[in-house]
């Protein structure tokens, strides 16, 4: 039976530092600290917040976006691209256990925070980037013990601005859950998960300028920009591998996941329940921009569709997806002569603008739903984020059940 959490914990408050005494000889007082050291720690287990309940085999959050803004966090300026952090000579870094299994790219994404993604994907690509001196893809997995090159970074353009937390303190609003390893957001639509090719802020760097009580926050994985839904962040490095290997190794033999969107396509759907199996290119280029295809020689993609409500207009469905390829559910439906409603990219330009006139002005996908095992307790956990209020209203203007 599943279990409903309605709370979250707040930022574990940080120890100070007890300050020891020392004796004529140099030597510390044992026994004024171990005074200090039991007064100190009685005073944190009265100031620490208890911790969410992970009892039982499985929990099921139910998001509201509203009520979980912590208010003990006091948001700041920080600087959005430290410049001392940037390497000015070769370095070699050592892998460790945190990093075990990490992709090449989401590596150097975090250590070298603020640098544009596309400087990343080129020192890769000219291969200034070397593991155990050998030249690398962006997808290399590294492995512990892994000796990786860095070059100097130099960028032509420093990215000096500030952020101002206060200006992200709506996210707050849109926790659907959180605990001591992870953070869960109903992302809105038209806000990228992390800053790249001319976009300067992402979900990321919003979070660490408005939570700054966060030692350590990254993205578990990626939602399209125009997607909103479930986006889940790791608040530990242990926990962020364990997700990794999950999202990475999800299958029907092996659900270790269970992403499901909500999705309006084109027309009338007749398939019913549709399993649909398709490769995709995701490295495909049109007019020198990604465009995403189904090609044989790509990499497997599988989703299964399930419809929801229809009409001869348009088709509310529900997509299970079984990987997670970039554009997938896009390019499935397109594939089924069902095309994304509001898709500016693989979308129907004269189905898009039919849609205006119920009020749709986004992309209609929407990551409901995320079932996954805690990678601290091993618990089942789901979570539910809501249909966006401009999402809803379409649907009724249509007629259609959400």
């Amino acid at each position: 039976m599943s279990k409903k959490l309605t709370s979250k914990t707040r930022p574990r408050p940080s120890r100070s530092a007890n300050n020891s005494s020392a004796d004529k000889n140099g030597r510390r007082s044992s026994k004024s600290n171990s005074l200090a050291s039991r007064h100190d720690q009685s005073k944190d287990a009265r100031r620490r917040p208890d911790k969410p309940t992970q009892r039982g085999k499985s929990h099921s959050i139910v998001g509201n976006s509203g009520n979980a803004q912590n208010s003990s966090v006091t948001p700041r300026k920080v600087d959005a691209q430290p410049e001392a952090k940037l390497p000015t000579k070769v370095t070699f870094v050592e892998v460790d256990e945190n990093h075990d299994g990490q992709r090449l790219d989401n590596f150097l994404i975090t250590r070298l925070k603020g640098v544009p993604k596309t400087h990343i994907y080129r020192i890769i690509r000219k291969g200034e980037v070397r593991v155990n001196k050998g030249r690398v893809k962006q997808t290399t997995r590294l492995k512990l013990g892994d000796s990786l090159r860095i070059p100097p970074i130099r960028l032509s353009d420093k990215l000096n601005a500030e952020l101002d937390g206060n200006k992200y303190s709506f996210l707050g609003d849109m926790i659907l859950f959180e605990d001591d390893a992870l953070l869960v957001l109903n992302k809105p639509s038209g806000m990228a998960v992390h800053a790249g090719s001319g976009i300067k802020i992402g979900v990321i760097e919003a979070l660490r300028a408005y939570r700054t009580d966060l030692k350590y926050i990254e993205l578990v994985h990626r939602l399209d920009r125009e997607t909103s839904g479930v986006l889940v962040l790791a608040k530990k490095a242990s926990a962020l591998k364990t997700l990794h290997d999950d999202f990475k190794t999800n299958s029907l033999k092996n659900p270790r996941l269970d992403k499901r969107y909500l999705t309006l396509v084109k027309g009338q759907w007749h398939h019913g329940q549709r399993r649909v199996t398709k490769a995709l290119n995701t490295n495909a280029r049109r007019h020198g921009e990604r465009n995403v295809v189904v090609d044989p020689n790509g990499s497997y993609a599988s989703s299964i569709m399930t419809p929801k409500s229809v009409s001869k207009l348009a088709s509310l469905i529900e997509v299970k997806l079984l990987t997670g390829r970039t554009h997938q559910v896009r390019v499935h439906c397109l594939s089924e002569n069902h095309p994304v409603a509001g898709d500016q990219k693989y979308g129907d330009e004269g189905f898009n603008k039919q849609l205006k006139s119920s009020g749709l002005s986004r992309l209609f996908l929407h990551a409901a739903k995320l079932t996954f095992f805690h990678p601290l307790t091993q618990a089942s956990v789901t979570i539910d984020a809501p249909l966006p209020k401009e999402l809803s209203g379409v649907l009724s203007n249509l007629a259609l059940d959400s």
